[in-house]
């Protein structure tokens, strides 16, 4: 069972809405995450265990053969065993032929400057890494990133400005569609920003309760709820016990 045709479909999506100007300045952001039916990503203690299915596992390699950069937030990196690459060689060939490179750039964000260098991620060298921060990133911890990424871009000043980062990526890089998977912080700092185009979502069969679990979107939230993000139903696919759900993200009216 494949959802192959309709990621085709967004990619030509993606381009139409470029040529007319609406995301040239950017990139096309779109999210991905595998919740619990609660809408938690991990338990309270932040320890990530897959909770997805293997048809889960695949759908997150075809979202990243779509992407020409992966991104996550520093937790996520640090917690997990990710490379944020495109996987098996299957994968490297759908990307050819999609006319994108063979492996996608990965893009850390990490607003303190702090990461575990001995995470899995930069253990792998096959395509390069972009750390983002801010300018609380300084001396030896900003001289650690610049020893661990091939470029460390700093944004904003104690918080990290997404508008300006998602600009250089698309200047600098050449990034027309990036993948973002989390955490909830850093989805949360999009969403407020006005930068998710599109969310993916993997409803598991699982409940993990805890008032402190991270959420999809997590940090300060929007106040009120005629300022949140208002999504619109793309499509929905149940697959066995999962539900897997795309959501395109409103513009309000000008």
């Amino acid at each position: 069972m494949s959802l192959r045709h309709p990621l085709d479909a967004s990619m030509r999506s993606t381009r139409t809405e470029t040529r007319h100007g609406k995301t040239a300045a950017r990139p096309f952001v779109f999210l991905n995450a595998a919740m619990t039916a609660d809408g938690k990503l991990a338990p309270a203690n932040r320890r990530f265990i897959p909770f997805g299915s293997a048809r889960d596992q695949r759908h997150l390699l075809e979202l990243r053969a779509t992407a020409d950069a992966v991104m996550s937030g520093a937790r996520t990196v640090d917690a997990s065993d990710v490379s944020l690459g495109p996987g098996p060689a299957k994968y490297r060939r759908l990307r050819l032929r999609r006319g994108l490179a063979e492996y996608n750039l990965r893009v850390v964000v990490t607003g303190s400057g702090t990461l575990d260098p001995r995470a899995a991620i930069f253990q792998r060298r096959f395509s390069p890494i972009i750390i983002l921060t801010t300018r609380r990133a300084r001396g030896a911890r900003l001289a650690q990133l610049r020893a661990l990424a091939d470029e460390v871009k700093i944004c904003g000043e104690s918080e990290l400005d997404f508008s300006l980062a998602l600009k250089w990526l698309r200047e600098k890089w050449g990034v027309k569609r990036l993948l973002c998977e989390g955490g909830g912080e850093v989805n949360g700092a999009l969403f407020r920003a006005g930068l998710v185009d599109e969310v993916n979502l993997t409803v598991c069969p699982v409940i993990l309760g805890g008032r402190s679990a991270p959420t999809l979107a997590d940090g300060i939230g929007f106040d009120r709820l005629s300022n949140a993000a208002q999504l619109r139903l793309h499509s929905r696919k149940p697959v066995g016990d999962e539900l897997f759900l795309v959501y395109r993200v409103e513009r309000p009216r000008r």
